[in-house]
């Protein structure tokens, strides 16, 4: 299994995008071909200061082949346009192979 990573930086409308990025780019991600499961996590610091990132989200795929072959389909480059419009600016990715 592999994964892939989105990790944000702080958004500078916190509301505008949550409100976007709930309520229509999960959506539309979700119906990325070969997409198994996502699960989105929240940063925060112990101490109660701020984080330098403020969401991640991890999308999981049973192969780098799937992984590859999810990047080519009209889902997923819609996915992709939608992010760009909301969060391109904010947004890094990496790629993770699963061990356990």
């Amino acid at each position: 299994m592999v994964k892939m990573i989105a990790v944000y930086k702080h958004p500078e409308d916190l509301e505008a995008f949550n409100a976007h990025y709930f309520g229509t780019h999960l959506e539309l991600n979700a119906k990325t071909p070969g997409l198994v499961k996502t699960e989105i996590n929240k940063f925060f610091d112990l101490r109660g200061g701020e984080t330098e990132y403020y969401l991640m989200a991890e999308m999981y795929f049973e192969s780098l082949d799937t992984l590859k072959a999810s990047f080519k389909t009209p889902e997923s480059k819609a996915a992709g346009e939608d992010l760009q419009s909301f969060a391109g600016g904010l947004v890094k990715f990496w790629f993770a192979e699963v061990v356990e």
